[in-house]
């Protein structure tokens, strides 16, 4: 006979043996995206100048960090009462995707898709948050941005709008 605390546990195991496997979605491997030259600190302005336009045009208060391909902070913006906590976020997320080259909302959906996917925890630097996005001009990837204050898709929507002001 099994003891109360054991059935839960089985009950759970069993779960994840029969979760369907066909529903998850694998992180691909990234596009081929060739480094290229810093983002240069007028760019950087310019991206950052566009994602707080669109911030303040809904109300929202975020932090705006851009890296160059390295992960290296070029430029940061915090507007007036961001929580403090989007200060490291948004910097993180600029982070993971100068690094791996691909959103970070991949990351995310990875994670959601849960089975192999959640061997994205293990990987160092991962921010598997929205809200972070390469900066690709004549395809290379010359930084990235991230943003963090808000849910995952307002920071996703901050982010996208500083990318584009700088293509």
């Amino acid at each position: 006979m099994l003891s109360r605390s054991v059935v839960p546990i089985a009950v759970l195991a069993l779960s994840f043996v029969l979760h369907p496997v066909a529903a998850q979605t694998p992180l691909r491997a990234p596009p081929i995206i060739p480094y290229g030259l810093p983002i240069t600190i007028e760019n950087a302005k310019l991206a950052a100048a566009a994602a707080v336009a669109e911030a303040h045009s809904h109300g929202w208060a975020m932090a705006i960090a851009i890296v160059d391909p390295s992960g290296f902070l070029v430029y940061f913006e915090k507007m007036t009462d961001t929580q403090n906590a989007s200060v490291e976020l948004s910097l993180e997320k600029a982070r993971t995707s100068a690094l791996f080259r691909r959103p970070t909302r991949e990351f995310q959906d990875a994670l959601a898709a849960g089975g192999d996917n959640l061997r994205v925890l293990g990987l160092t630097g991962v921010m598997p948050n929205a809200g972070g996005i390469p900066i690709v001009v004549n395809g290379r990837l010359i930084g990235a941005i991230g943003v963090s204050g808000g849910s995952v898709d307002q920071d996703a929507q901050v982010a996208q709008r500083g990318v584009a002001a700088v293509k």
